[in-house]
């Protein structure tokens, strides 16, 4: 089998910054990690490559020269080989011209039978590049899976929805995101660390794919962020206190006039 991982290469949850003039990530190659949900989709696909022998196992990534850390990170966790998009006319793409360059990417590679991903990436947050992966693919795409089984030519998977559980089973090739059920990661040992580190990675670009250049980057996001703010919180305290038990009614009273006024009691409330 031919299964290909998507994964992402992050900033650390506690560090996303955003550029409030461009509406851009500020991303520190120096803070960044491997997105946590990938991690279940590359614990998947070995798996996968345990139980049907001559699977390979490639992982795809798109992002600047430092992603390959990530590419590293998902060999070490059971990854055959990787293959990083980049390119400064990548930069700024979309959801929509990711994906572009996604499925470009998988063509070129050759045949597949498979396409894992997280269910989403915990910057973006989106979930959108896989399944719009899989249509520019023009391929089934299977959403928030817990479990998968390989059945011949087809897979069976359960899938969380909104009030429960379905059942599914899909043709191959397919692409299938994963949540955090499906699995838990092993850590890798520290000599799959070790022989990761020294894996280098072919790094494609435009040409490579046979795209124009301005079929990629902020050229051909149809999709923009037009103001990134941080919400202000502005608190009002008021303080009634009352002098023993004879200004106790009239705090009270103050107390319920107070939230009449700003409506979050009711006239004949108590």
């Amino acid at each position: 089998m031919n299964v290909i991982v998507f994964i992402k290469q992050v900033p650390g949850t506690t560090n996303v910054r955003m550029d409030p003039a461009t509406g851009a990530m500020l991303r520190d190659p120096s803070d960044t990690v491997l997105n946590p949900l990938d991690e279940h989709a590359i614990t998947e696909a070995a798996k996968i490559k345990d139980g049907q022998p001559g699977t390979v196992v490639t992982a795809l990534t798109m992002g600047p020269p430092s992603a390959v850390k990530a590419l590293q990170e998902a060999c070490a966790r059971g990854a055959d080989q990787g293959v990083l998009l980049s390119h400064k006319a990548f930069a700024g793409s979309d959801t929509i011209a990711t994906s572009r360059a996604l499925a470009a990417a998988v063509r070129k590679l050759g045949p597949v039978d498979l396409i894992l991903a997280g269910e989403k990436s915990i910057d973006g947050e989106t979930g959108q590049v896989g399944p719009m992966t899989a249509a520019m693919l023009e391929l089934p795409a299977v959403t928030f899976v817990r479990r998968l089984n390989l059945e011949g030519g087809r897979i069976r998977v359960q899938r969380l929805v909104e009030d429960g559980v379905e059942e599914l089973a899909v043709t191959l090739p397919a692409l299938v995101t994963v949540v955090r059920d499906i699995n838990n990661p092993p850590l890798p040992s520290l000599r799959r660390y070790v022989m990761a580190k020294k894996m280098t990675f072919p790094v494609w670009g435009p040409e490579e794919l046979g795209l124009k250049e301005t079929d990629t980057g902020l050229k051909a996001s149809p999709t923009r962020v037009v103001k990134v703010f941080s919400p202000k919180f502005a608190r009002s305290t008021a303080i009634f206190r009352a002098d023993g038990e004879a200004g106790l009614d009239a705090s009270v009273q103050a107390v319920i006039d107070l939230l009449r006024t700003k409506e979050i009691l009711k006239k004949g409330g108590a």
